[in-house]
């Protein structure tokens, strides 16, 4: 679409500076003013309309874990991913989750065992990475690991402020927290510094990938951790993450929360 409308520009320049110049060879270039004719203007303005649909569309088709496995947002899709991260839309959605899981978590009686607990991821659940993919095209590039780990270990996420809101609710309620993430175990000091730095200051277990665990997928690595609980005698009543497969397997939480994140995939 864009090469469409530099096209149309030039071919309107091309065309205005040729005529004046067989007119009269010793005019100077005048001023360049284009008047667009509303046909194209209609064009521009249906095109523009599409490709926020179809990109719409796919992220409606991420969230609902609908896509295939993917790698990297559709090109075309930059703008609208970008407008969308950095924009009222995705802070409203943040917000809307995190108030639907205040309201179910303050409708649960809690046994008072200390064996009701809910689940965090971290990333772009709890802290925001935002930042770090402002650098790298919002996605559109592909994952490097090594560039990310160097991000993390400046421990600079800030917090995702809807869900500190929540987190402190659920707190006040009295449930256990525990913080389950894909982050390594070489990252735990860091991790600790970072989630405290931006607010979160008190959790029951800090979960993350020790050896062991690298190279399986995280749907696997956190339904066995889940079930592990499970066996330990708590009831996981709720679970707040920004991918499927913090969600999705065993072990499952009695209500799961889905945070929006168009950005990246992660199986």
């Amino acid at each position: 679409m864009l090469f469409f409308k530099l096209f149309l520009f030039f071919s309107f320049f091309s065309f205005t500076f040729s005529h004046d110049a067989i007119s009269n060879p010793h005019l100077l270039p005048r001023p360049l003013i284009i008047q667009y004719p509303e046909v194209i203007a209609t064009q521009f303005h249906e095109f523009d309309e599409e490709l926020k649909l179809q990109c719409t569309s796919w992220r409606f088709a991420v969230e609902a874990n609908n896509l295939s496995p993917w790698k990297t947002i559709p090109e075309e899709c930059l703008g609208y991913v970008k407008d969308y991260m950095t924009g009222r839309g995705y802070k409203l959605d943040l917000e809307r989750v995190s108030s639907e899981a205040g309201v179910y978590a303050k409708s649960l009686e809690l046994s008072g065992d200390g064996k009701d607990v809910w689940i965090f991821d971290i990333d772009e659940t709890l802290l925001s990475n935002l930042p770090y993919y402002v650098e790298h095209g919002y996605g559109l590039e592909i994952f490097d690991s090594i560039e990310f780990d160097k991000w993390v270990q400046r421990g600079m996420a800030p917090a995702i402020e809807p869900s500190l809101k929540l987190y402190e609710k659920i707190l006040d309620l009295g449930f256990k927290v525990f913080l389950l993430t894909g982050r390594s175990e070489q990252h735990r000091s860091i991790t600790i510094e970072n989630l405290t730095k931006a607010g979160f200051r008190t959790w029951d277990k800090l979960i993350l990938r020790d050896p062991e665990h690298h190279g399986k997928l995280a749907t696997v690595f956190k339904s066995e951790k889940r079930s592990e609980m499970v066996e330990a005698g708590y009831r996981i009543l709720g679970n707040s993450g920004d991918q499927w497969s913090d969600l999705l397997g065993a072990g499952p939480s009695r209500r799961s929360f889905k945070l929006p994140n168009p950005m990246y995939y992660i199986p």
